[in-house]
C-alpha cells in the first residue's frame, strides 16, 4: 500500500484582528488598524476597502461639514468615532516635547506615515528647544505629487508659536530622491520662513524603508 504524505502549509494571516493579537499592533498598517476599529464591512464593501476611504476622510475632517456626502457604509456615527479616537490619541500620545536633534528622529516620527500610497506633506512645528509642538498633515496630493503653499505651512507654525519648522513629504514610489520641485518648493519655504522669522531647518523625503535629508545633501538655500 503506497503511503500518502500530508503537507501542512501555514494560511497567511490576512484579517486585521488576527493579525493584530498574533504580530501585535505595530505590525498593522494605517488602514488595517482602522479596519480593526471599524469592525465590520457592509452589502457589497468588506471592511478593508471601507477602511481606505475612512483614512482620507478622517484625516480631511471633511465630513463634519454639512452637506459633505458619505460613502456607502460609513455613516456619520462611524467616522466621528475614529476622529474621537484621533483626537484622544493626540491628547494622550502625542509626540508633543519629543525633542529633534537630526533627521532620523523625524524619520522616526513618521514612518508609519511613510508607505501611504498618496503624496502627503507634512510640517512638523518646534519650539526653541527644538521639541515637537505639532505634526500637521499640509496637504494629500495624487499618487506622485502633492501641491503646497507657503500660507499653509507657515499659518501652522504661527498658530502654534512654533520657532522653527521641519518639513517632510513621502515619496509612494519608495525613491527619495528629490525631484526639481521638491527643490523648488523647499526654496520658496526656505525663504518665505526666513522672512517671518520663522526658519525652516530641515525638508525630508521619506519612504516605507528609507528617508533624504536636504540639509544633509546640500538642497536647501542658506538661511541668514
Amino acid at each position: 500500500m503506497r503511503e500518502t504524505k500530508l503537507t501542512y502549509t501555514a494560511e497567511p494571516v490576512d484579517l486585521p484582528r488576527e493579525k493584530l493579537a498574533q504580530f501585535g499592533a505595530e505590525t498593522l498598517t494605517d488602514q488595517e488598524l482602522v479596519a480593526v476599529m471599524l469592525g465590520s464591512g457592509c452589502t457589497g464593501r468588506p471592511v478593508q476597502e471601507l477602511a481606505k476611504d475612512a483614512l482620507q476622510i478622517v484625516e480631511s475632517n471633511n465630513f463634519l461639514k454639512k452637506g459633505c456626502p458619505h460613502p456607502k457604509g460609513l455613516g456619520k456615527a462611524k467616522l466621528s468615532l475614529l476622529l474621537a479616537a484621533k483626537e484622544l490619541f493626540r491628547r494622550r500620545y502625542s509626540p508633543r516635547h519629543y525633542k529633534v536633534t537630526g533627521p532620523q528622529h523625524v524619520f522616526d516620527l513618521l514612518r508609519f506615515h511613510a508607505g501611504k500610497e498618496q503624496e502627503h506633506f507634512w510640517v512638523i512645528t518646534l519650539n526653541g528647544a527644538n521639541e515637537v509642538i505639532n505634526i500637521h498633515t499640509v496637504s494629500i496630493g495624487l499618487v506622485n505629487r502633492t501641491m503646497v503653499h507657503p500660507r499653509e505651512v507657515f499659518r501652522r507654525g504661527i498658530a502654534d508659536n512654533a520657532c522653527s519648522l521641519v518639513l517632510a513629504h513621502n515619496h509612494p514610489s519608495g525613491n527619495v530622491q528629490p525631484s526639481t520641485e521638491d527643490l523648488e518648493v523647499t526654496k520658496r519655504l526656505v525663504e518665505a520662513g526666513t522672512i517671518l522669522g520663522i526658519p525652516v531647518l530641515d525638508h525630508l523625503i521619506i519612504s516605507a524603508e528609507a528617508y533624504l535629508s536636504l540639509q544633509q545633501e546640500g538642497g536647501m538655500t542658506k538661511q541668514n
